[in-house]
């Protein structure tokens, strides 16, 4: 079992069908005033630990929520619990609102987005034995602090390996915090410009951290991904997108399909690959969570993405 943490979430996700940087200029960045006419606005449910979960059950990996969220989420989480997510570790507080996003895409990718934790600035209450037992990793997501803070111990205390996956929670935790939070991890994990935030904060190169950390992986978007050990670095590519409709939420597919694939016993370049493919399943669909695919596509479309089948060991069951 995968227990996922972090937001519970509705994201309000609008298309800009022009580019960002046409509309800032430079010399008038200190009067900052920008409105979009957007050309599309979809509201779907998300949050990392929503979204963590659902793709960690589409591979066949049983997983489970651990968050607060708003009595609003009562339909999300009996529609998690359909796809067999495990909700236990999911709180629905009364009076609260759940987490809200609202992120706008340009057509090259750029991302605006704004933030609402709501019920989420009360993770803090949930440790480990609020969700279910007998874990076999921890995604720890961006989330409260305390509450990134509080299961990153509880981890290390019991043994459990866990994934730091600071995202945007990054400007909010100084070098002390995240210094603390990549110490035992397996894997660290953020977008290139993440990254660089990350050994910014811990004044750390990659080398650096991985003599905190088991793994330190570095996403690129369309460029693909980099998984780096002390021993080797592993560069995957992305996989082919037949259409791209929207990037919001593939990151977390992509944790997904990595912790899935290593769980199982893949090789990194393996995981690496399985990854990839998952997050190209959320690109092609507006919402972090609205794409599917049963064993036999996704075998197939490895295969033409790749040039090899997926191993054996990721189906186990």
């Amino acid at each position: 079992m995968v227990l996922c943490t972090g937001s519970i979430a509705y994201d309000y996700i609008l298309t800009f069908k022009g580019r960002f940087k046409d509309h800032i200029l430079l010399d008038k960045t200190h009067i900052l005033n920008l409105s979009f006419l957007v050309d599309d606005l979809q509201k779907r449910r998300g949050g990392v630990a929503g979204n963590y979960a659902y793709n960690l059950a589409l591979l066949g990996q049983p997983a489970a929520v651990l968050a607060t969220a708003g009595t609003d989420a009562t339909e999300y989480r009996d529609w998690l619990e359909a796809k067999g997510v495990d909700c236990r570790g999911l709180r629905l507080l009364e009076g609260e609102m759940s987490a809200t996003g609202f992120t706008t895409t340009d057509m090259d990718d750029n991302q605006l987005t704004g933030y609402y934790g709501g019920a989420m600035w009360k993770a803090a209450m949930l440790g480990l034995d609020d969700g279910p037992p007998d874990l076999e990793a921890v995604i720890i997501g961006p989330n409260d602090p305390g509450a990134m803070k509080r299961l990153v111990g509880e981890c290390r205390d019991r043994g459990v390996p866990f994934v730091f996956d600071p995202a945007h929670q990054l400007p909010m935790m100084d070098g002390s915090d995240v210094t603390d939070s990549t110490t035992g991890a397996w894997i660290v994990i953020g977008n290139d410009y993440e990254l660089e935030l990350i050994q910014e904060r811990t004044k750390r190169t990659t080398k650096g951290l991985l003599e905190l950390s088991q793994i330190v992986v570095t996403t690129l978007g369309r460029h693909g991904s980099r998984i780096t050990t002390l021993e080797e670095s592993v560069d995957v590519p992305a996989a082919p997108a037949g259409r791209e409709a929207d990037p919001t939420g593939a990151g977390d597919a992509y944790r997904a399909g990595l912790v899935a694939g290593l769980l199982r016993g893949l090789d990194l370049g393996e995981a690496g690959c399985i990854a990839s493919l998952a997050a190209t399943y959320a690109v092609e669909q507006v919402g972090t969570i609205e794409h599917a695919y049963t064993r036999e596509d996704f075998c197939a479309r490895h295969k033409d993405a790749f040039g090899f089948d997926v191993s054996e060991k990721l189906w186990v069951s």
